[in-house]
Parts: C-alpha cells; sequence; structure tokens
C-alpha cells in the first residue's frame, strides 16, 4: 500500500490555475473526476487570495499567463506557502524540466495535457508529499525519544554526584561549582554547545571515584599520610571504571579519568603529558584546582580565589594549559565571576 493510498483522495486539495478558461475548467472536471477536491482561479494575484483561505495541497499552473506568470507564482507559493507546484506549458523549448524543477516546482507538464498524464503526475506529488509528512513526524518522534533519553542521563549523572556529596559533605557543592566554572571557560574558549555541555556532566560527576575512598580519609582534619594519599589517587580511575562501559553522549569516562593529570606528566593515575591529555580534561583540572583551593577543606581554612588564581599562574603551561589558566583568570578578573 502506497502513501496516498494510505489517505482517501478527497483528503487532499488541488488548485488549477489557467487564463484560459477552456483548458482550466477540463483539467478542473478531470481532477474532480480522479477523486480530488478541486479550486480554480484565472490568475496568480486570485491563486494567492485564495491559497490565504485555503490549505492548497498542489497547485497546477500554467506558466504564460496575463501578469504574474508561472514562474513568479512558483516563487511566491515556496516564499508563503506549504504547497507543491505542477508547472504546466506548451512553450518546452522555452522551459525544461531542469530549469522548472530549478525554480521550485515539484514537477512539469507538458500541453496539451492528458487526464491519465496528469492523474499520474498527480499521484507522484502526492506521494513524494505524504512520505516527506512522514518522515517529518517520525523524525520528530525520534528527536522527543532522543530529549527523554537525554534528560534521563543527566538525572542519572545528578544522581550519581549526589552519591559522592552525602559520603562527604564537606565537598558539597564543590562537583557543581567546578562544573559552572568548567561551561563557562569553555564558552569563552568558543566550544562547541555540545561540548559545554559535556564538561559540565563531567563537572558533576568528575569526584565519583571517590564513593571508594573510606569517610575517615574524606573527611580527616589533618593532612593525610602517604598510604592515604595512595589511596586517595586511586579515584580518578575508580570513577573512570565505573562510566566506561556506559554509553554517554559525552566523553565522561575519559574526563574523569584525566582530571588530574598535568601537561608534565606530574598527574595521576597514568601520568599522561600534553596532548595525551584530552581538551575537556585540561579545562575540568583548572577548574577543579581552582575551586579546591579557593574553599574550605577539611584539613585547612579557604585560601581564596586570588591565591587559587595565583598558584595556576605559576603552574601555567607547566602543570596547566596556558590558554585555559588565561581565560579562568580573565572570567574572575575581568568578568566578575564567582563560584
Amino acid at each position: 500500500m502506497n502513501a496516498i493510498d494510505r489517505e482517501p483522495r478527497e483528503s487532499f486539495l488541488i488548485m488549477v490555475v489557467d487564463d484560459e478558461d477552456l483548458i482550466r475548467d477540463m483539467i478542473l472536471q478531470g481532477v474532480k473526476q480522479a477523486g480530488y477536491r478541486c479550486i480554480s482561479a484565472g490568475n496568480g494575484d486570485e491563486a494567492l487570495i485564495l491559497m490565504e483561505k485555503n490549505p492548497v495541497d498542489i497547485v497546477i499552473t500554467d506558466i504564460n499567463m496575463p501578469g504574474m506568470n508561472g514562474i513568479e507564482l512558483t516563487k511566491k507559493i515556496r516564499e508563503n506557502f506549504d504547497s507543491d507546484i505542477i508547472i504546466m506549458t506548451g512553450f518546452v523549448k522555452d522551459f525544461s524540466y531542469e530549469n522548472v524543477i530549478v525554480q521550485g516546482a515539484s514537477d512539469f507538464i507538458q500541453k496539451p495535457v492528458t487526464l491519465d498524464e496528469l492523474e499520474l503526475r498527480l499521484q507522484r506529488v502526492l506521494k513524494e508529499r505524504t512520505n516527506f509528512a512522514e518522515r517529518n513526524k517520525a523524525e520528530g518522534k525520534n528527536k522527543q525519544s532522543l530529549q527523554k533519553l537525554r534528560k534521563a542521563i543527566t538525572g542519572t549523572i545528578y544522581a550519581m554526584a549526589m552519591t559522592i556529596e552525602i559520603r562527604d559533605p564537606y565537598t558539597a557543592g564543590h562537583q557543581r561549582r567546578v562544573a559552572n566554572l568548567s561551561r563557562a571557560i569553555g564558552k569563552e574558549l568558543c566550544l562547541s554547545p555540545d561540548q559545554i555541555e559535556g564538561l559540565g556532566m563531567a563537572g558533576v560527576i568528575h569526584d565519583l571515584g571517590k564513593i571508594s575512598i573510606p569517610s575517615e580519609i574524606l573527611s580527616k582534619p589533618g593532612n593525610l599520610n602517604r598510604l592515604e594519599y595512595e589511596i586517595m589517587k586511586t579515584h580518578p580511575q575508580v570513577g573512570y571504571d565505573i562510566l566506561k562501559s556506559i554509553e554517554f553522549p559525552w566523553p565522561l569516562a575519559e574526563i574523569t579519568a584525566q582530571h588530574h593529570e598535568r601537561l608534565d606528566g606530574s598527574g595521576y593515575p597514568f601520568g599522561l603529558k600534553e596532548n595525551e591529555i584530552i581538551f575537556e580534561a585540561k579545562i575540568l583540572s583548572v577548574a577543579d584546582v581552582s575551586e579546591a583551593m579557593a574553599s574550605h577543606r577539611p584539613y585547612r581554612p579557604a585560601k581564596g580565589i586570588d591565591y587559587a588564581l595565583d598558584e595556576i599562574s605559576k603552574q601555567r603551561g607547566i602543570a596547566y594549559d596556558p590558554q585555559v589558566v588565561d581565560v579562568c583568570s580573565y572570567l574572575f578578573n575581568k568578568k566578575d565571576y564567582k563560584f
């Protein structure tokens, strides 16, 4: 069953436009006999007025008419209506099929028009029109499904983030603040909207691996000893292991794994250098360190953003990406950014 068979012919409205009464009436009757609803106009201006009041599916128009010709009418229809157009003319030398299609018509038929040929052209154009509408409808449903899926993924990420903040109340809000700063840096660097969204999601979840760290280490009021520090350093790897098998729209596992890596290879857990570190992780690392130093921790009071910016500036090009450091400093010093 084709697309036309799925809808009754009387559901389609066809308009015939021709300044010659005899030809117009003949085509009008043929279209009606084929089972379609039909209206007619004697010129382009009249046709446009009728289209304002009637949802026309296909316009069958002559080319040579007094006043507005068929090509001009086609252009007007394309600009203002969602209707297909079949051009008809006896002057095939002046108007080739390719020329007419370029002008915006859906099909081309030569005079004198036979009703059998006209019906075939109508069926072809209506089939394409119906299929196009069905594809758009399907794409709309797919888009809605993707939006729902993306929303569900985002909700899952925020739920994961909450598990960390419940276990580590001293850093409550840390991941959200890092996410916001990462997005702000990404915007200043003119990253794509998708990359910026991914940065935000990575920021929200970057400390997920701390779920494996004993709470007495997370909330220890003093400095960590060597063994405790080595345990703490495992959290990027743990976060990666949790996330790596989940198909996110963004490289969250990789960003999470690399947010403690440094340009000079002094970071962890892999000791990556320079271009071995993905750019989103370079942004996240600067945002993470800046927020951590500026904020209160169990083992020390807050040092403030000025101290944090001074520290990342000292490591500009050594541990941290120079461009990211410059943009981070610019946000706080020139654009009055605040956590």
